[in-house]
């Protein structure tokens, strides 16, 4: 039987949850749905979803706690998840991006539009199916065992910052904007804002502890890694074969 992606709703309006469930069958997701913290908990401790659709606004924990909380375990700290959320003032979307979100919606949506969403944050949950590895210094990024090791330490970062620094050491050196950015990792960015990129970036720096100096902020351009930015510590860009060749 094929798997169908499993999505967890955590939504405390029964009507609403209902109807996020029905167009989620419709669109080939199994949904799970959960209406408060809680039982959303209990549903993640029995089986992890490949999705969570979070509200923002749930009695008890509110969903920015439960997206904190939830990046910070290791079970569960790699499963997107997207925020619904009623508010559409922009710094209330990236205080959610800043919790651990992969995207949000914004009430009314459309169900394509959510179908759509989702559908993006499970594409760039995969690793690209490449097998190449590229060293930057000290900073070695293996796609074939999904591995990411700074001065010989294994780094840990979740789907979309691997993509993100894959591109960026496979293209080491050049500036690159926001909407560059959007295109090359995020794939089909039409739901996406540029404000997105700033956050993953700020993600990934902090995941790249002392090689996160290598990720610079070029002002009215956008980003670009650099083996300059700690000479001291990290030489030259080299591309190294996959094994094997």
């Amino acid at each position: 039987m094929k798997h169908l992606p499993r999505i967890l709703v955590v939504e405390d309006e029964p009507s609403i949850a209902e109807l996020i469930a029905v167009n989620l069958r419709h669109g080939g997701f199994e949904p799970v749905v959960a209406h408060d913290s809680v039982a959303a908990q209990r549903e993640l401790d029995a089986v992890l979803p490949d999705a969570i659709l979070l509200d923002w606004m749930l009695p008890g924990q509110s969903g920015i706690a439960l997206a904190r909380h939830w990046r910070k375990q290791a079970r569960t700290k790699n499963i997107p998840i997207l925020m619904l959320t009623a508010r559409s003032d922009e710094m209330e979307k990236v205080a959610g991006l800043d919790a651990g979100a992969d995207d949000y919606i914004t009430k009314p949506f459309s169900t394509q539009e959510m179908l759509a969403r989702i559908r993006a944050v499970l594409r760039r949950r995969a690793p690209e199916s490449v097998n190449d590895s590229v060293t930057i210094g000290a900073l070695i990024l293996d796609a074939a065992t999904y591995r990411i090791t700074f001065r010989a330490q294994e780094l840990k970062l979740g789907p979309t910052e691997f993509k993100l620094l894959h591109y960026l050491m496979k293209h080491a050196e050049r500036v690159h904007s926001r909407g560059t950015l959007l295109d090359k990792v995020w794939g089909d960015h039409v739901f996406i804002e540029e404000r997105t990129v700033d956050v993953h970036v700020k993600r990934l720096r902090e995941a790249l502890g002392a090689a996160g100096v290598m990720i610079e902020t070029v002002r009215g351009a956008g980003y670009r890694l650099t083996a300059t930015a700690s000479t001291s510590s990290v030489p030259g860009p080299t591309l190294k074969a996959p094994s094997g060749t």
